[in-house]
């Protein structure tokens, strides 16, 4: 049995739902997978975990490490003994200055690099053979659609109520939630929710329960609040980032909007005269955007690495 070890940050006491759910898929596919935690921040934080990520090596014998995001990529490829996966998100290629350079040499040392979005990769300035392009995809049996009225009772909110739930963070500077509030000013009688605090279960009541998601982001690379709003048939109101604009086409009930007040206005506006669910949840079927087809093909990239 092929042996993996994840490596990914864990700061906060606990790896990111997606890569957790991600990890779940591979496993299910007769993959053995054990975890290293990062704990650190910037270059020197990860380096600090050297010693200890070499120590776990040894222990677990794995026959390749998948790392995610720039910096564990780079971590994980200061030792040569164990061929190393790197997936890029979007945060490490977007970065200004040393992170950036920092993702490009793990791309250089990997023995094979995943992008979550064409963009991403494009923007990457990485054209070796040894990449390819493979978006996260959703856990749709942690992520479904249920009624909005039910959904609501569930979180205790006014059933005759405008929300729009707001794609990350209020502090997240990237996420540009001035822009969303300066156009939910113009809304008085709708509640902006922020997407911070939420377990996984509360999360899918939330993105059933709102009339639309809201994406301002300056910067996204292949974002997951998309899918999983799709997933559950909500509306969606997005500018023009990441692969958003690809991912959507087709999709009832969803918008793609500049960065203008004024034009998010209208395009909420037309998100809550939408009734009934939109066919995100088909077209994420149509890509092959859950978790166990994206499962099959990094266990391919998997494979071709040991192989080599």
């Amino acid at each position: 049995m092929m042996r993996v070890l994840i490596v990914a940050n864990h700061n906060t006491g606990s790896y990111t739902p997606f890569i957790i759910e991600q990890v779940k898929a591979i496993h299910q596919l007769g993959i053995e997978i054990d975890y290293f935690g990062v704990h650190g921040k910037g270059i020197m934080g990860y380096l600090s975990n050297r010693n200890a990520l070499k120590a776990k090596i040894r222990d677990y014998h794995p026959d390749l490490i998948h790392a995610h995001y720039g910096l564990s990529g780079l971590l994980a490829n200061l030792q040569r003994s164990v061929p190393v996966v790197t997936t890029y998100h979007g945060s490490d290629i977007h970065a200004l200055g040393k992170n950036l350079f920092f993702s490009k040499a793990a791309m250089w040392l990997s023995a094979y690099n995943i992008f979550v979005s064409d963009k991403l990769q494009i923007q990457s300035g990485y054209h070796k053979s040894k990449q390819r392009v493979i978006p996260c995809g959703v856990d749709t049996a942690a992520i479904y659609p249920i009624d909005r009225v039910e959904a609501r009772k569930l979180l205790g909110w006014d059933v005759d109520g405008k929300y729009v739930l707001f794609a990350g963070a209020f502090n997240n500077e990237v996420k540009n939630s001035s822009l969303a509030k300066a156009a939910m000013a113009l809304l008085p009688n709708a509640q902006l929710v922020e997407m911070r605090g939420f377990n996984r279960e509360q999360v899918n009541q939330v993105m059933n329960a709102a009339d639309c998601l809201l994406m301002t982001s300056h910067r996204e690379g292949s974002p997951q609040v998309i899918k999983e709003a799709m997933v559950c048939g909500t509306p969606i109101v997005s500018v023009n980032v990441g692969d958003v604009k690809e991912v959507l086409s087709g999709v009832t009930g969803c918008y793609i909007t500049s960065y203008n007040a004024h034009a998010i206005v209208e395009n909420l506006q037309k998100a809550f005269s939408f009734t009934g669910k939109t066919n995100g949840r088909q077209r994420i079927s149509e890509l092959g955007l859950s978790n166990e087809s994206i499962a099959k093909e990094i266990l391919n990239v998997y494979k071709s690495v040991v192989k080599r």
